[in-house]
């Protein structure tokens, strides 16, 4: 019965617990605006210390200072009750401000005021608490008059002088000083007690020539107090002897009785302390004996903590500052002079005040939404958690039922607004108290920006990027960001949103420059701000200084050649060893824009030169070093000084100063060849885990040559040093004597300690074993504890030297408490903090039921089910998963994949749902869900089917654009693979496209049976954009864009000499009519080579060359089947990979080959067509005239020709002479011309529409003039064809001819 409670309480810690992990609190930004019309409780944000000691001779002033949205009012109260200050009128209270202010009168004394003062800040909305803060006046009473009668001692034996202060507060620290103000010596014999007495362990005779008067100090009232003196009166074992008197021997020559050590202070074999972790532990061992003894301190069970303690008093008092927990334990003091020695043991106990774990923090919650306040605290003993509303105990609070408290957590579910207030987590023990405020603040506010309108952002190109865009709302605003006013939001890709509101841009372009819009949103409204960005290219230094060696007396210059983006300002500046070069420096260095002159340089000049160029976003640097060389009649080698380079390595390492964890390493610098040496790199290796591998160290600034290394226990060490200039790495030093460090206890904790079930039974606690120079000795293991959480069981433990141990036979997933300690042959190391561990699962015993849906479109559908009792789980409760299919689409014969998908949904509601996207339009699902821990899911609940509605298409699968002529272009195009929908046609879109210039649209649309489309062009010379998508009853589908290409019946091929040509379309259409000057960047063997060819206007051959010293043979040309790949081949060597990439106003052209590295020449021999900038002819006058005239006389030609032919028959040539040719007109294979009646002369009925929207009523192109359209192409890059004469049917179009590629191809007509 007791395990089936404990069980059902851990059950219901579970889902409570899962119900404020899904908390998302609001941060309210520091924004003024938004702090001035925020409604906020109020907060204390000053008050006077706890345990508050005044001077009685100033005013008494208690601080407490508050703020809230309204302003707070104040209130006190005094030992528990209400403190009326308007009936006292020495108390006053500053102005908005609850901060006391305390007069006297003259018979008033400030001792009335004292007690428990706690201020209250009260709003409409709550009321926060200060500290209880007492209030106590400082006292600094006279020492009670006394006659002491003097002090007789025996020579040799021990004596206390008490001093018993007055008790004042605070306390009065206490000294001893004589008579004339002289303070009393302390050595190893005569010391101070902690209480203030005055120890000698034994009395000289000299001790009787002066008093002793213990003084007190009291620190408010900075007076001095000083007790009536003590006389001492020494009497000698023995007379004095005048013959044998030594000034070392401090008794004159007389015999004094030894004695062994026994204490002063404290009494006893052994005591016992009590301290409060984070104060100061002070133990005192004095002792008495003759000679006077030592005192030295160990501890019990382990060793002194060395970095924490400190020795005084001559080892007689032992002080720790800052306890902590483990501090406490046994310490033993010995005392000991030659005649034995004497132990005392003091037993420390460490308590604690409370202190914060988890200090409860403000929480900004929206209507309906989840929070919690946690207030965890430790001590010793246990504090105890008390929580209060607005001052007053939760218990006595009216009941809320949106409110729960559970220990030292108060959960809230579906706060409403007006259920705002001030929590307080008081949590005490019998030591002291800790109390923390914190509010719950119910806000429902629309979204407001925080940033300034519409910000400027600059940055460099290929940078990473951060837009931001501060906001506020409550509920917590949705925020999306758009670029140019338009597109879906931008979140993915190259762009990822931050949910503080920034976006970044992982690597800013060019084409990322635009207005971005940031939009947050809530259920209130919504706000948005824009950011303009612009992109930069960076700031570089395209020629850097380089070092130079200067004779004395002559003139230096260092160039610093800058690039920059235009529109960006930039500023070089010089700096000499980091310091400013200004222009009046020494008066006669002159600094240009991008170099620095140095006139009659000398020694004073020799340094590292900086140039330095910055812009308003970036900068570059480099640096140049000078060397200032004598005269070359001095010294003529010294004309031929070397630039600085690395230093050589150190030399002569040796160990010093040897201790168990350290040593003193010392090396000689070697040369450092004109670059100071910046720092020292110390290696080491050992022959133990990892022999003959060297790591590093440590590094130490390059002016040190001996240090103190820190070492790990148990390792046996050598070492090496490097030194590092600004060249570089020496190389590594000749390696150190090896030293071997002592073992000790491990002082590393195993790292990563987890319990976790591999079984549903068992409980795998697993580890990270100790790294090989933490184990700091041999025989390494580990000790493991663990037991049920939150029992009273003994702890269960094993010791393995493995880094897992199975726990067998436990209950299903039940929480485990677990420690480990690793331990060697020289002790045990530390403990580990607990980790809480679980153990296995098992498979769920209910499963979801009722899986349905609702409000289903075309991409998303709601899912509803009923849940499970999270008790089923037998786990930790991960996900309700469900898991869907397409089962088929609505598209008739469509075929489509019906691979499972999964979607996880975390809720503990009791009524859940969840939204189902990114499903497939017009198709049919099928789902099922489960419910699952870490390890196993649930029976499958019941099967759901449904279908999705109809949306809008995908692009169509491609779309090519092929110019088959200069005249006309072929579309084709195919349906989309998703068509979301039953398709009802195409629709197309296109316009002129020059440069930045845009035509209007044109629109065409098509039945869904319709994939191909032939278009003539009206200006062979313009580009278009074509912008295709596929239709559905929903609407147009996703875009498939294109740009029509150039004249594509080129090929590649080569001339005469078998290199090749670059008569790619797409390179030719890349091309500028300014081109700049060629760029040939040469390779290493067997790396590419590029060239970057500029533009020609002209078609000719153009022979680029690189830097050659020796011939090549002929290659001999092998074409592959990609057109950007020709391989050139030599008997020997090989050229391949040749690549082009066509740019704006130029070409990169790249090759791989295996020649020896510059023993190559390289020959680019390319020609350009250039029909594209040429001018049409065909709408010049002359030659409209010139083809008018020939096709005149072509006419009559013909007509003559039949009228011989005809040998006198009639016929129609007098109706027709007059009339032009028809445009489909055949020539027979005779040669004659076929002539067609008046009824064809209507159009044709294959015609197609241009792009300018006119019915032309023939098709002119090449294919019309050349032998079935394959036009061929000869040397020079001309085209060549039969021209074949046309006549339209008007006669006012008799006269024009079709167009040819160029005037040579006019003149091949006429042939």
């Amino acid at each position: 019965m007791l395990g089936q409670c404990r069980h059902a309480a851990l059950t219901l810690m579970s889902l409570l617990l899962l119900l404020w992990q899904e908390v998302a609190p609001i941060e309210v930004p520091p924004d003024p605006k938004i702090q001035q019309d925020l409604k906020q409780p109020p907060t204390i944000i000053k008050q006077s210390v706890k345990d508050y000691i005044v001077d009685p001779r100033d005013n008494i002033i208690i601080e407490c200072e508050g703020k809230g949205n309204p302003v707070p009012v104040f209130s006190w109260r005094r030992n528990g009750k209400f403190f009326n200050i308007g009936k006292n009128p020495m108390v006053t209270m500053r102005k908005r401000s609850g901060t006391l202010e305390i007069g006297f009168r003259s018979g008033e004394r400030p001792e009335d005021y004292e007690g428990e003062y706690q201020c209250f800040a009260n709003n409409n909305i709550g009321a926060a608490l200060s500290n209880k803060i007492l209030l106590r006046v400082s006292k600094a009473p006279l020492w009670p008059k006394e006659a002491l009668e003097p002090v007789l001692v025996t020579e040799g034996s021990s004596l206390v002088l008490p001093c018993n202060p007055p008790p004042g507060l605070p306390p009065p620290i206490t000294f001893w000083m004589d008579s004339s103000m002289s303070a009393i010596p302390r050595d190893k014999r005569v010391s101070m007690g902690l209480n203030g007495d005055l120890y000698f362990s034994n009395v000289l005779a000299q001790d009787a020539q002066r008093d002793y008067s213990c003084n007190a100090r009291f620190l408010f009232t900075h007076t001095i107090q000083q007790k009536n003196p003590f006389t001492l009166k020494v009497q000698p074992k023995e007379p004095y002897n005048d013959t044998s008197y030594n000034a070392t021997d401090l008794y004159g020559g007389r015999k004094v009785a030894e004695s062994t050590p026994t204490f002063l202070s404290p009494s006893g074999s052994e005591s016992s302390k009590m301290v409060l972790r984070d104060e100061q532990l002070l133990l005192e061992c004095i002792a008495a004996g003759l000679p006077t003894p030592t005192i030295k301190w160990f501890k019990k069970g382990g060793d002194l903590p060395g970095q924490k303690v400190k020795f005084e008093n001559y080892n007689k008092t032992l002080k720790i500052i800052s306890v902590s927990e483990e501090d406490a334990g046994e310490y033993v003091c010995m005392a000991n002079n030659h005649l034995g020695s004497i132990r005392h043991s003091i037993f420390v106990q460490v308590k604690a005040a409370p202190y914060w774990l988890d200090k409860p923090s403000n929480l900004v919650l929206a209507p309906d939404e989840n929070g919690r306040l946690v207030c965890r605290a430790n001590g010793n003993p246990k504090p105890n958690i008390q929580w209060l509303i607005n001052g007053e105990p939760l218990e006595s609070a009216p009941p809320n039922p949106n409110r729960q408290v559970l220990g030292d957590t108060i959960l809230f579910r579906s706060v409403q607004i007006g259920s705002s207030a001030v929590f307080q987590c008081n949590a005490s023990n019998q030591h002291g108290y800790l109390l923390a405020n914190a509010f719950v603040n119910v806000l429902d506010i629309p979204p407001r920006m925080l940033a300034p309108k519409n910000q400027l952002i600059k940055v460099i190109e290929n940078n990473r990027t951060f837009l931001d865009c501060p906001f506020f709302g409550s509920p917590l605003p949705l925020l999306r960001w758009f670029k140019n006013g338009q597109g879906s939001g931008l979140d993915g890709g190259q762009y990822r949103v931050y949910i503080n509101g920034t976006l970044e841009i992982k690597r800013a372009r060019a084409e990322d420059e635009g207005t971005y819009t940031c939009v947050a949103s809530n259920i209130l409204g919504k706000a948005e701000n824009q950011v303009r960005l612009e992109v930069k290219e960076p700031t570089r230094i395209v020629q850097a200084p380089v070092h130079l060696s200067a004779i004395r007396g002559s003139t230096a210059r260092f160039d610093c050649k800058v690039k920059s983006d235009p529109s960006l300002t930039v500023t070089v500046f010089w700096t000499k060893d980091d310091k400013p070069l200004n222009l009046g420096w020494k008066l006669w260095p002159r600094k240009e824009e991008e170099s620095l002159t140095i006139p009659n340089v000398n020694e004073g000049d020799e340094g590292e030169y900086t140039c330095t160029v910055k812009s308003e976003i970036d900068q570059d640097s480099a640096s140049a070093r000078l060397t200032v060389l004598e005269e070359a009649s001095l010294n003529p080698s010294i004309t031929s000084a070397l630039p600085p380079d690395r230093p050589d390595p150190p030399t002569d390492l040796d160990l010093s100063d040897p201790a168990a964890r350290s040593v003193r390493l010392t090396w000689i610098p070697g040369n450092d060849h004109r670059s100071t040496v910046t720092e020292f790199l110390v290696q080491f290796e050992e022959d133990r885990w990892e022999p003959d591998r060297w790591q590093n160290l440590s590094t130490y600034p390059g002016d040190l040559n001996s240090v103190i290394l820190q070492l790990k226990p148990f390792v046996n060490y050598q070492f090496r040093v490097i030194a590092i200039n600004s060249v570089g790495q020496s190389k590594p030093s000749h390696p150190s004597p090896r030293y071997k460090t002592s073992g000790a206890a491990p002082d590393a904790i195993p790292r990563g300690l987890r319990g976790w079930g591999t079984k549903k039974d068992n409980m795998e606690i697993t580890w990270e074993p100790l790294l090989d120079l933490e184990r700091n000795g041999q025989n390494l293991h580990y000790s493991v504890w663990w037991r049920r959480k939150d029992s009273v069981d003994e702890w269960n433990n094993v010791t393995t030297v493995q880094s897992n141990h199975v726990v067998h036979n436990t209950e299903t997933y039940v929480p485990y408490e677990i420690k480990i300690q690793a331990r060697n042959e020289f002790g045990s190391g530390p403990e580990s903090n607990m980790a809480i561990g679980y153990s296995g699962e098992d498979k769920p015993t209910e499963a979801p039921t009722d899986l349905r849906v609702s409000k289903v479109d075309n991409t998303t559908a709601n899912i509803h089910w009923k849940p499970v009792d999270l008790s089923s789980v037998q786990g930790e409760f991960k996900e309700y998963r469900l898991y869907y299919w397409r089962e088929a689409s609505q598209v008739p014969g469509l075929i489509v994949s019906k691979e499972k998908k999964t979607k996880g949904f975390y809720t503990t509601m009791t009524e859940p749902s969840g939204i189902l996207s990114d499903l497939v339009p017009y198709s049919r699902y099928q789902m099922y869900m489960v419910v699952a821990n870490n390890h196993f899911e649930s029976q499958q609940s019941n099967m759901v089917e449904f279908t999705t509605k109809e949306g809008v298409p995908d692009a169509p699968r491609f779309f090519r654009i092929n110019r088959r002529s200069l005249d006309t272009i072929y579309l084709e195009w195919d349906k989309p693979l998703e068509p979301n929908g039953i398709l009802v046609g195409y629709k197309l879109k296109y316009r002129t496209v020059n440069g930045s210039r845009l035509g209007p649209i044109h629109f065409e649309t098509f039945l869904p049976n319709v994939t191909e489309l032939t278009l003539h062009l009206p200006d062979r010379s313009t580009r278009y954009k074509f912008l295709m998508s596929a239709l559905t009853q929903v609407g147009a589908g996703e875009v498939y864009a294109e740009e029509s290409p150039h004249f594509t019946n080129e090929e590649n091929f080569t001339d005469a000499t078998g290199l090749v040509e670059l008569t790619d379309a797409s390179v030719s259409s890349a091309l500028t009519p300014t081109p700049p000057p060629p760029t040939i960047i040469a390779t290493a063997t067997s790396s590419p080579s590029t060239t970057t060819t500029p533009r020609t206007t002209t078609s000719t051959t153009t022979t680029t060359t690189t830097a050659a010293t020796t011939t090549i043979t002929s290659p001999v040309l092998i074409t592959t089947k990609r057109i950007d790949q020709n391989v050139l081949v030599t008997p020997v060597r090989e050229i391949w990979n040749l690549t082009v990439e066509p740019n704006s106003n130029y070409a990169n052209v790249s090759w791989r080959h295996n020649f020896p590295a510059g023993s190559s020449e390289f020959v680019l021999e390319f020609t350009l067509d250039t029909y594209i900038d040429q001018v049409d002819i065909a709408t010049q006058g002359w030659f409209i005239g010139l083809m008018c005239a020939i096709a005149l006389i072509i006419l009559i030609l013909l007509i003559v020709c039949f009228i011989k032919r005809s040998r006198g028959g009639k016929y129609p040539v007098r109706d027709k002479k007059d009339l032009p040719l028809d445009p489909v007109d055949q020539k027979d294979q005779d040669g004659s011309f076929d002539y067609h009646s008046d009824e064809d002369n209507k159009p044709l009925q294959g015609s197609q529409t241009s792009l300018d929207g006119n019915v032309k009523e023939s098709d002119d192109s090449l294919v019309d003039y050349g032998e079935g359209g394959d036009g061929q192409f000869n040397e020079d890059g001309s085209f060549i064809g039969q021209y074949t004469v046309k006549k339209d049917k008007d006669e006012t179009e008799g006269n024009e001819s079709s167009e040819a590629t160029s005037p040579v191809n006019a003149i091949y007509s006429l042939a």
